[in-house]
């Protein structure tokens, strides 16, 4: 679909991990391809990965929610209660951000990925999201109050595009398909960094981390421990370039603190197997890429721990919890798991059709 009229799009994914930010890049580099204008606003390390990853896109700052989080993983949710008040307030002033820069530049159109106040009343505005039914773990009238509170928000934008698919082979289950759906919702397919090229040989482990601290950290830990008597060949990503620096490396093992998605994509086609987080856009980039992996939930996160225990049940991935993990009987315990292929790589070009329509729009 040809650029009749270049449009000036203002993206703003959630500061909440890479996850977010990296999904965002298909729908950046479609509407660059189309010859738009994409304006990304994030923190500093959004828009250094963002500025890594693409050319010629401008960036802005808008701060980020910086939610904290405890060491103790059943505390997850009670932590997020807690600072309600916080996060309202962060998405009241996002939207006030919004105000004051749309009265100095225009913005045909906006794409939030999960951040609730970056909607305009007066410009088209899409909020991204996979998680339609939030799981707080604390019961079913408890999901019910706030999946009502989340619809609320919701339906401020004019759009509300849900990352999955429709039917029963999907990858979020309950997430992104609770009973009934908002007004503006529709399914736009999956969404990853990575484009899947002819498939690689097989060279090593791959320990890929992810998420927020503390418990990143903490996975980190125990990984590094027991890697150390394993004797394949393992490649180690820590995920953060605040990660504490690791001496004594044993020769078999590949170490990077963070990398880009151009020198991520090669190590994540070449690994037998990865061991990772059950974050969404980490198991959309395994799905486009047809990988095995052990994943182990953030404790007491919620939507992680579900989407572990559901496509573990769906023999998709293998999944272990954090407490007590053994890297090498998880992996022994892996050989006799399905590890069933989803059919689901049509779906990652399904968002180019949505995001066309929306475009007649502005």
């Amino acid at each position: 679909m040809p650029a009749e009229k270049t449009k000036r799009i203002l993206i703003a994914p959630l500061d909440w991990g890479l996850g977010h930010t990296s999904r965002c890049l298909p729908v950046i580099r479609y509407l660059q391809g189309l010859g738009h204008h994409v304006v990304v606003a994030g923190n500093a390390w959004q828009r250094q990965f963002i500025n890594k990853s693409c050319q010629g896109i401008e960036t802005i700052n808008l701060d980020g929610y910086e939610v904290s989080y405890g060491k103790k993983g059943n505390g997850f949710m009670f932590s997020m209660f807690r600072q309600m008040p916080k996060l309202l307030s962060a998405v009241r002033k996002e939207n006030d951000w919004l105000i004051e820069q749309t009265a100095k530049v225009q913005f045909d159109g906006i794409i939030s990925d999960n951040r609730y106040g970056i909607f305009h009343k007066r410009i088209p505005s899409v909020i991204m999201t996979h998680q339609l039914q939030v799981r707080t773990g604390l019961g079913k009238v408890a999901n019910e109050m706030l999946r009502r509170l989340h619809y609320k928000y919701l339906l401020r934008f004019n759009k509300c595009w849900v990352v999955d698919v429709t039917g029963k082979e999907c990858l979020g289950g309950k997430l992104s398909h609770p009973k009934s759906i908002p007004a503006n919702a529709s399914y736009i397919g999956l969404l990853s960094q990575f484009d899947r090229n002819t498939p690689q040989d097989e060279q090593h482990l791959l320990i890929l981390l992810s998420g927020p601290e503390p418990q990143r950290g903490i996975l980190s830990e125990i990984l590094w421990k027991q890697l150390l008597t394993y004797k394949g060949k393992i490649v180690f990503v820590e995920g953060s370039n605040n990660a504490p620096q690791r001496t004594m490396i044993p020769s078999n093992v590949s170490y990077h603190k963070q990398i880009t998605k151009t020198e991520l994509q090669p190590i994540l086609e070449q690994a037998s197997m990865v061991v990772c987080r059950s974050g969404y856009s980490t198991l959309m980039d395994l799905v486009a890429l047809g990988k095995k992996a052990i994943i182990i939930p953030t404790p007491g996160q919620t939507e992680q721990v579900y989407l572990g225990k559901y496509l573990h049940q769906q023999g998709v991935f293998y999944t272990a919890p954090q407490k007590n993990f053994k890297l090498q009987a998880s992996l022994d315990s892996a050989k006799d798991f399905p590890f069933k292929q989803l059919s689901l790589q049509h779906s990652f070009d399904q968002h180019k059709a949505a995001i066309d329509k929306w475009l007649l729009s502005l």
